[in-house]
């Protein structure tokens, strides 16, 4: 085993150790850890290693920490131990043990790599395995996930800097090289039970499947790298579709309708679409639903909305439904969520600025009011249900709900919409149109200039 590991190493990991940059082995005390680090040293590997007793298991948590202590520092190893109340953590954070142990170790191993210069550039090396692979793919599974789940646990995690040099080799090898070279090991007693669902996979599922079918973790391994292999052309495929349908507005993502209706696999690609704005899978009917459904026609997930836009489906984060009312005493300079207002007295009065509006100037638009007409405070704010206008040109109100109907825009344009207020009338739609009755005159002699720039 020895043998194979050094020649796995050098294949796949030895170019990414650099001079006095150590990786960081994360060492539980079990034998897959152990073992690892015992083939690290015998490869000549520059390492460190952290541990965490999570305080889960009594007495024998302290076991695991002493061993560690004890292995590296027979070994000269430098070693990095962390106490922590997971129980404490994993009630305030609403989390399982299981996830809760995980943000522990991996924000841990983060925090050490900031805090120690030594470490600034290392990766993380952790002791998964076959079995952990196979056991992490069937999961996925059975949960309903994509081909991207069934590829279990990849050797190489660039973003989070994690590399898993043990995943060739089964559980049952690497604790026949722990018996025949004497290496010593702690166990863990919960990996007898079935509390966790890894667990339960682990000592009834597989076990259970083996009887049918003796060589089900060789073949499941197996299938691993088929559906890695089968993810890379997927992935590339689903890209081009992609990139062909996407159309990004700032952070609004509009597709048209039509292409969306006509995708082929329809599902598949729907679910490619929506998966990175939290969207379910469960959903994925609902959303196929929404394509032939009516105008502002929506369906969300936690932080997004798909909307019905006429011709187009607009994916949209969540609007911040927060009343937000702010009181202007004076002219001058106010920002705010969707752009900056800028107020500004004038004495000079041109015909030509009687119809309230300058021409645009990319997101900037400048609108004249009559100041005489006006009253401060003024009140800035979104607009809602039942607000009315009298929009420049016409001597009857109109609700506004209607005007931004007639002006064609989305569900997500209409809720950036503003007005500005004098003495309970809306004196202007900020961006769109001015009230007819704030308009300038002929005999107007002082003129109130509306800046608004779009945020």
């Amino acid at each position: 085993m020895l043998a194979r590991f050094q020649h796995h190493w050098h294949s796949h990991f030895a170019w990414l150790q650099k001079p006095g940059r150590p990786f960081l082995l994360a060492m539980s005390g079990g034998a897959d850890s152990t073992v690892l680090a015992v083939l690290l040293q015998y490869t000549g590997i520059d390492f460190c290693v952290a541990h965490v007793n999570y305080q889960l298991r009594g007495e024998e948590s302290n076991r695991d920490e002493a061993f560690v202590a004890t292995f590296c520092k027979k070994h000269s190893i430098k070693c990095w131990i962390k106490r922590i109340d997971t129980q404490q953590y994993k009630e305030a954070s609403g989390l399982s043990t299981q996830v809760a142990a995980r943000n522990i170790r991996y924000d841990w191993f983060d925090q050490l790599r900031k805090d120690n210069d030594e470490l600034a550039e290392s990766w993380v090396i952790t002791a998964h395995h076959a079995n952990d692979a196979i056991e992490t793919s069937a999961m996925q599974f059975f949960r309903g996930t994509g081909l991207e789940g069934l590829k279990g646990i990849v050797p190489i995690h660039s973003e989070k800097k994690i590399i898993r040099p043990l995943l060739p080799y089964f559980r049952e090898e690497i604790e026949e090289f722990a018996f025949h070279n004497s290496i010593e090991f702690v166990k863990d007693s919960s990996n007898d039970t079935d509390d966790y669902t890894r667990n339960f996979f682990r000592n009834q599922l597989l076990p259970s499947v083996k009887k049918v079918f003796p060589r089900v973790e060789q073949n499941l391994h197996a299938n691993l790298s088929r559906f890695s292999e089968a993810a890379i052309l997927y992935n590339q495929a689903v890209e081009g579709q992609l990139k062909k349908l996407l159309h990004w507005k700032g952070n609004e993502c509009h597709i048209p309708v039509l292409r969306w209706q006509k995708l082929n696999p329809l599902h598949t690609i729907t679910w490619e679409i929506i998966a990175p704005f939290h969207f379910s899978a469960d959903q994925i009917p609902e959303v196929v639903k929404l394509l032939s459904s009516e105008n502002s026609s929506y369906i969300q997930s936690d932080s997004h909305r798909i909307i019905k836009n006429r011709n187009w489906m607009i994916i949209a984060p969540l609007a911040n439904e927060a009343a937000v009312n702010i009181l202007i005493d004076q002219p001058g300079v106010i920002h705010f969520s969707d752009g900056k207002l800028e107020l500004s007295l004038g004495q000079e009065h041109s015909s030509s600025l009687q119809d309230g509006h300058s021409p645009p100037n990319d997101a900037t638009i400048i609108e004249y009011l009559d100041a005489q007409a006006v009253k401060f405070p003024l009140l800035l704010r979104k607009w809602k249900a039942g607000d009315y206008f009298y929009p420049l040109g016409m001597t009857k109100k109109k609700k506004i709900a209607k005007f931004l109907i007639d002006l064609k825009l989305s569900k997500t344009e209409k809720e950036k919409v503003w007005i500005l207020e004098s003495d309970n009338k809306i004196i202007a739609v900020l961006g769109k149109r001015i009230d007819h009755r704030f308009r300038c005159l002929a005999t107007t002699s002082k003129q109130l200039a509306i800046t608004f720039t779009a945020g």
